[in-house]
């Protein structure tokens, strides 16, 4: 096990609907990283959430999967974050998880965001995933998940909780009292990484990512507007201790979800 996880978080622009130019871009930003166990990237982080353009999505051995290959392996770190995928007839917004040793673990959206017809285009997953990675339970989820507590309730002891995300600036507000809900509540830490810029529907984004402690502290934010790294280290003996001193998971409620 790894007491500490470094963990790198990539707030950034995005091309619109140009996987190429956004690969690229990236590895870019990325030259100057080094020495870390993760390195996470937004939410449809090869296109931006452009739902309607179905016909960009690709498989998983398309050329996103082996650029993020080749990028895990480089840089020893697992690279991840959510892309449009096209698989058995559907296209999901599916979290790719890419480790250096070329394990791959996939999360598919389950909460797909009406409100910009993204069920219309994408099918939505069916179940959590909950990884292991140096000793460390991780639960990764995507954007509108957020809103949705039951769903990423803690019922396994995850220890991290991730949510990438193409959030509007003009309900940026509910992102960051949502991220510190879902830590409190779960006695979690937990990662928001969200995109700035402007997209191809002219919705503005701000940022605030942030790392959020299990208590709800806030441990780190990105710069507001600007494109930028979150880089931290987490403690799984403080994350233990915090547990111990306050047992509030052993009191929530058991349920099962449908």
């Amino acid at each position: 096990m790894k007491e500490s996880l470094d963990i790198c978080m990539l707030q950034c622009d995005l091309h619109w609907e140009s996987p190429i130019d956004n690969r690229a871009q990236i590895e870019s930003y990325l030259e100057g990283i080094s020495g870390v166990d993760v390195i996470l990237l937004p939410e449809l982080f090869t296109t931006g959430f452009s739902v309607e353009s179905v016909h960009l999505a690709e498989t998983m051995t398309g050329d996103t999967m082996a650029w993020m290959k080749s990028v895990s392996e480089s840089k020893d770190s697992v690279l991840c974050g959510s892309i449009m995928v096209k698989d058995s007839g559907n296209v999901y917004n599916r979290f790719l998880w890419v480790e250096p040793s070329g394990r791959v673990l996939h999360y598919d959206k389950r909460h797909l965001f009406s409100l910009s017809d993204e069920p219309l285009y994408f099918t939505a997953g069916t179940s959590r995933l909950i990884l292991e990675y140096k000793g460390w339970k991780i639960c990764p989820m995507i954007c509108y998940d957020l809103r949705f507590p039951v769903f990423s309730r803690n019922d396994e002891g995850y220890d991290l909780l991730l949510f990438v995300a193409n959030w509007p600036e003009k309900r940026i507000g509910a992102w960051d009292v949502l991220l510190r809900a879902r830590a409190i509540e779960n006695q979690s830490y937990v990662l928001g990484l969200n995109r700035v810029g402007s997209d191809g529907k002219h919705l503005k984004y701000s940022g605030h990512s942030q790392a959020i402690d299990v208590d709800g502290g806030l441990i780190s934010v990105a710069p507001e507007n600007e494109i930028g790294f979150v880089e931290l280290s987490l403690s799984k003996n403080h994350l233990t201790e915090m547990r111990k001193k306050a047992p509030f998971l052993e009191d929530r409620d058991h349920y099962s979800l449908k």
